[in-house]
């Protein structure tokens, strides 16, 4: 089984990417906060891999940014109802650190967050994942500032993103390229020059 890839980002959709490894293209299933996070197209990735196969779809691979992605995603889907699409669900809003919190807090409505995602079945979660190892480090009981930090985030980022997607470009493309072009800018960067930046990302 693959257990891990590493090579250039072929191709970037809204649920995968192509990976080129020595001439040989994977195609990977991915969430958007890992997504979000590849390298430009061309560039070198490396990706934790997930390998599930089933009669009906045959050989799937599931991408992970971390080890500690990947271990979330497996001990997800170890909980009866969790498939593989609620499972990325549930690590697009919360990190494994942040799963972790709200698992010692009992906090089923942040899991409840995540697309597909029931009372019941956050609560059975929430439950399930009692004492397992999500992640390393230490387990923070107070609840992540995820709401503050996403309003600190500079405006103009939103605006370029809408920009991008008005002229055809898929949202995980146009956030990937926004956010690239916002770290390189900074904070002061206008709305048109993240546009312009994020169109000649898209370019190369």
């Amino acid at each position: 089984m693959i257990g891990r890839l590493r090579g250039a980002v072929a191709e970037v959709g809204e649920e995968e990417a192509l990976i080129d490894v020595m001439g040989v293209g994977y195609v990977v299933r991915c969430g958007g906060r890992t997504l979000s996070r590849l390298p430009a197209l061309g560039e070198e990735a490396m990706l934790h891999i997930e390998s599930q196969w089933s009669e009906s779809a045959g050989l799937r691979l599931y991408g992970f940014g971390t080890r500690e992605d990947r271990r979330a995603f497996v001990l997800l889907q170890a909980i009866q109802g969790v498939g593989p699409k609620a499972a990325m669900a549930v690590l697009d809003i919360l990190s494994p650190a942040e799963l972790a919190s709200a698992v010692a807090r009992e906090d089923k409505a942040a899991v409840g967050r995540a697309s597909g995602v029931g009372p019941k079945l956050a609560l059975r979660i929430v439950t399930e994942l009692k004492d397992k190892p999500i992640t390393d480090g230490p387990v923070l009981m107070t609840a992540p500032s995820a709401a503050p930090a996403a309003k600190a985030k500079p405006a103009p980022t939103g605006d370029a993103v809408a920009a991008l997607m008005g002229l055809g470009v898929a949202e995980v493309n146009a956030r990937r390229v926004v956010e690239a072009a916002a770290a390189r800018l900074g904070e002061e960067a206008t709305v048109q020059a993240l546009i312009k930046a994020g169109l000649q990302e898209l370019g190369r």
